[in-house]
């Protein structure tokens, strides 16, 4: 009987780690505004690009209602659904928070009430940088 209380217990934590997890991703950290700071190129293409480099700023906002709207110069330029969903990085084909929006998939390597880093899930393996 205590084994199979143990057996429980344990199984229920693990759960529970789980949800609040996923509640953090999707309701919680993700839901602001951020504004980009920097993107990596990925090993076949190695370039480091800014607001100061490339002459404009940008910004996201991730809204509670499933909907990411892209700002460039403070000026809006794209209004679109994202999605989150578990799945397999490209690079290390382990499982990973994904996000999809504006037709690409972006694992999430990074996130946290003041850092959001994604990085492309495919070849190239760019890494974008936001600050809140």
């Amino acid at each position: 009987m205590k084994k199979l209380f143990l057996s429980f217990a344990t199984c229920f934590l693990f759960t529970s780690m789980i949800s609040v997890h996923n509640s953090k991703i999707a309701s919680g950290s993700l839901i602001n505004t951020w504004i980009w700071e920097k993107s990596i190129g990925g090993s076949d293409n190695p370039y480091v690009a800014t607001p100061q480099t490339i002459g404009f700023t940008k910004k996201v906002v991730f809204t509670e209602n499933g909907r990411v709207i892209t700002y460039k110069n403070n000026v809006e330029i794209r209004n679109s659904a994202y999605q989150i969903e578990k799945g397999k990085g490209f690079a290390d084909n382990s499982g990973h928070d994904l996000i999809t929006f504006e037709g690409k998939t972006y694992v999430i390597e990074n996130l946290d009430n003041q850092n959001l880093t994604i990085v492309s899930n495919g070849q190239d393996g760019t890494r974008t940088i936001f600050k809140r």
